[in-house]
């Protein structure tokens, strides 16, 4: 690692080796704590960009015929790698994305849970067979990979989100061509030096670091079959909208307006402590964080905001090396900015701020992209801090009079990504989660990520394509199945013309 004062200048990885940048063009990566520069981080052009997945697809035909038992000894090895090398990386996390190091351990460990799935490969790649279909004909399917793939990441989960990306991607047998965030790239190149380590052939992971140029290149290329990206609702639908005009397979992950939904009957303390962390956790920089709080009835809505205040005013903001400190800073300056922005908007429209941000003591004595926990209450459909995503810390409360009124609300956002209730109804539960128009569903519980095992995406606006992040999804997304027909003729058949389709009865 660096100190404030050394600007270190990154690289790419392309084709087993880091690469120095040709472009001349670098982005700042920032310390959100510090708020200091502490590295270069190249902007690939496009002919380099185009260079990667040559040798991409240069690699991919030895890894395709390397047996699917293989690659996933191969994933294994990197898994263990992840594990030994903890410490360090848990450094990079921290130091490149503000994150405390009990968010960024538990980041690592839901990304590992990409890795296990992918160590099953085998069973996934698993194809169908049937008997004399017909004529003595045997039928059976296989899946292949697809050839050189590419994801687009996010600078919110510099490890979590590439490994969900990537992991089946590579166990099946692709050649990836990674995209990190240019705010968060050194987590990426410590990565790449672990799959070399674990044995994995040069060019099968390629971390090619860029801006738009990069990105419109990895569209637009014919050698990349797939697309996967992960980030805002704007960008998910440009990728989408962009990749499959050039015929690639595209998923594309948006944003979200999470909300949580508070019957009566619930208990205000246990909601309280939910809505804390699922809301304010990682400064609120997750796609999955809690947006909106919407209490049913005027007496809940009092109470559950008398309680919240007196927490929210007892939470800590400060750097990762704080032990104490709840959670640390945004992304960047432009972030922060937006943000107080933002808050200042709700309030003009007539929002109340129950809980303030905007001043913290640690921005006098600190550079950094500190943004405290902010509560507005009496926030409407219409104000633009409802009906946009904040990417940090300032949540809402959204009084609602029946959980008809509130589902109702929820399904006619644009974003659909999760949201939770938290009741000891069943029939409410139940109600809830038949009519609710998105993707991922809680009962009591308040950030309804799937485990790596099952799939992960949201509805409307906050995802374009079919595909799904995490979960055997991925095998199928990743792969091509192709349908095999075949009959052995006996020496003395009959060879005769058959001019009628052929049917499970000849």
């Amino acid at each position: 690692m660096t100190t404030a004062q050394e600007i270190q200048t990154l690289t790419h990885f392309i084709g087993g080796h880091l690469v120095e940048g040709k472009s001349g063009r670098y982005g700042s990566v920032f310390n959100p704590t510090t708020g200091d520069v502490i590295a270069k981080v190249p902007l690939a052009t496009i002919a380099e960009t185009r260079e990667a997945i040559e040798q991409a697809q240069a690699a991919f035909p030895k890894w395709r015929d390397t047996s699917v038992a293989k690659r996933a000894e191969i994933v294994l090895k990197f898994r263990n790698l992840i594990t030994e090398n903890m410490e360090e990386l848990l450094q990079i996390i921290c130091t490149e994305s503000g994150k405390t190091l009990e968010d960024a351990k538990g980041e690592i460990t839901r990304g590992l849970e990409s890795v296990d799935l992918a160590i099953g490969a085998p069973h996934l790649m698993k194809g169908e067979y049937s008997v004399n279909v017909g004529g003595q004909i045997n039928a059976y399917s296989a899946k292949y990979p697809l050839g050189v793939v590419a994801a687009i990441s996010p600078f919110n989960f510099p490890i979590m989100v590439p490994l969900a990306q990537t992991s089946m991607a590579i166990a099946v047998g692709n050649a990836v061509v990674l995209k990190a965030s240019e705010r968060v790239p050194m987590t990426a190149l410590f990565v790449s030096e672990l799959w070399k380590k674990a044995g994995l052939p040069d060019g099968i992971w390629t971390v090619i670091n860029g801006d738009k140029d990069a990105v419109n290149e990895l569209l637009e290329n014919p050698t990349v079959q797939a697309i996967s990206f992960v980030g805002s609702t704007p960008v998910a639908k440009y990728i989408y909208e962009t990749g499959s005009k050039y015929g690639k397979r595209v998923t594309a992950l948006g944003g979200g307006k999470n909300n949580m939904v508070v019957m009566p009957d619930a208990d205000l303390e246990q909601v309280a402590n939910a809505f804390i962390g699922a809301a304010y956790g990682a400064a609120s920089q997750r796609c999955m964080a809690i947006s909106t709080i919407m209490p049913v009835g005027k007496e809940t809505a009092d109470r559950l905001v008398a309680i919240l205040k007196k927490k929210i005013t007892n939470l800590k903001v400060g750097p990762y090396t704080d032990p104490d400190a709840d959670f640390g800073p945004v992304i960047s300056q432009q972030s922060k900015e937006a943000i107080l922005a933002a808050i200042e908007r709700g309030e003009t429209e007539g929002a109340s701020v129950i809980c303030d941000g905007r001043e913290l003591d640690i921005v006098k004595e600190s550079k950094g992209f500190y943004v405290g926990p902010t509560l507005l209450d009496h926030v409407k459909p219409g104000m633009e801090i409802y009906e946009q995503e904040v990417f940090g810390p300032a949540r809402n409360v959204v009084r609602v009079d029946s959980l008809e009124e509130a589902i109702s609300l929820i399904n006619k956002h644009e974003l659909g990504n999760g949201v939770t209730i938290f009741t000891n109804d069943g029939l409410a539960a139940r109600q809830f989660t038949t009519e609710i128009d998105v993707g991922m569903v809680g009962v009591n519980v308040p950030i309804p990520i799937p485990v790596g095992y099952h799939n992960f995406a949201g509805f409307k606006g906050s995802r374009f394509g079919e595909g799904h992040m995490f979960g055997p999804d991925q095998a199928r997304f990743f792969t091509k199945t192709k349908t095999i027909s075949e009959r052995w003729m006996a020496g003395n058949a009959s060879t005769a013309s058959t001019f009628a389709f052929p049917s499970n009865n000849d």
